[in-house]
């Protein structure tokens, strides 16, 4: 059996039947399958590791996604959407302390007056940057148009997670209607690829139901998606959430970490040269999961900008770590975290796909 992962280990190509296998492993194999995939990265990407400052914008949502705990019908959730000066101060926070880069989250709307908001704070961000940050956006399904728009503001990458490919699960997790439609999902992804966009994508690993196949369908998915980047972790349970009546189906937290170290590196050995977050997820299930993650393959961190005040107010699941840290001081500590286990953190980069740029070419 050894020698089998060995020589699968070797490869650059796998099928279906390789990644499961992948992705069974147990025992010492695990270390073995994410040890791989830091020698994969490393001669690829390199060991550097990309900031990326977070903002969560707003917590209101038009959408009742199973799993989230800032659906439309949790009636416990206080709603916020930052002030524009909120957003510019952090992203003056990150431009002075040479992150290079910034993601703009919410909740998911699609009414003229989001629309417009977005596009005015990526012109205003690039004004009081002298446009020296590269800005993703994590604003849900959106019409092509409105995509362009945003492309055209000033945005450069955007992250809209499929959350599983199974169409039968996804169903499972969202209420089956047209405001849910796994169909829709596809070709707001098909469209951000039309509009220019460095498209990132990504899935909950260990959902209820959820099998081994599933996650190994996954990862194909991003391979024939051609994605950039990704951002997926562990699926963490939020009490006030319909999804929460399945917890007694879940993987044990434990394993749902470990399985979700081993998507990350069975996709750096699939596609070696995009971007991959080390998410925040991971530090919830274990305090060292974002360095776990950066080990497994992982190039990306996205430390927190988002008012302390607010934070506790977007939480899509329970437990969230560092909702009480000040930005400084985060940064200051994840920074330490990072060096030590030998990443580079690169300052002042954008940290562009290199999967991207090849494709660009």
């Amino acid at each position: 059996m050894a020698d089998m992962l060995d020589q699968l280990l070797k490869q650059q190509n796998f099928s279906r039947e390789d990644l499961i296998s992948l992705l069974s492993v147990k025992g010492d194999d695990t270390q073995k399958v994410l040890d791989r995939a830091l020698e994969v990265k490393a001669a690829t990407v390199g060991r550097k590791v990309y900031l990326r400052g977070l903002i969560e914008l707003s917590n209101m949502c038009a959408k009742d996604c199973y799993y989230c705990g800032i659906r439309k019908s949790n009636k416990h959730v206080n709603r916020y959407t930052l002030t524009d000066e909120e957003v510019y101060q952090a992203a003056d926070f990150a431009w002075r302390k040479g992150f290079g880069s910034l993601v703009i989250q919410s909740g998911e709307l699609t009414n003229k007056t989001f629309v417009n908001h977005i596009e005015h704070l990526l012109k205003g961000i690039h004004q009081r940057t002298n446009a020296e940050l590269s800005i993703t956006l994590s604003c849900g399904e959106q019409p092509y148009e409105v995509f362009k728009r945003w492309q055209e503001a000033g945005a450069h990458r955007y992250l809209l997670r499929i959350e599983t490919t199974n169409k039968k699960l996804y169903y499972q997790i969202h209420p089956e209607n047209a405001l849910h439609a796994f169909e829709k999902r596809i070709k707001a992804l098909e469209d951000l690829r039309k509009a220019g966009y460095q498209v990132g994508t990504g899935v909950m690993i260990g959902l209820p139901e959820q099998t081994i196949a599933d996650l190994a369908d996954d990862l194909l998915f991003f391979k024939s998606l051609d994605i950039d980047m990704i951002g997926m972790g562990p699926y963490i349970e939020h009490a006030e959430t319909p999804l929460f009546e399945k917890f007694i189906l879940l993987w044990p937290a434990a394993e749902r970490f470990r399985m979700s170290l081993l998507m990350l590196a069975s996709l750096r050995l699939l596609m070696p040269d995009i971007n991959m977050a080390s998410s925040t997820a991971l530090e919830t299930l274990d305090p060292l999961g974002r360095q776990s993650g950066l080990l497994a393959g992982a190039n990306v961190v996205m430390p927190n900008l988002t008012p302390v005040i607010n934070r506790i107010n977007y939480q899509l699941y329970n437990n969230k770590p560092n909702l009480d840290k000040d930005p400084a001081l985060s940064t200051s500590s994840l920074n330490q975290v990072i060096e030590a286990i030998g990443e580079k953190i690169c300052y002042y980069e954008p940290g562009n796909s290199q999967h991207f740029l090849k494709r660009k070419g």
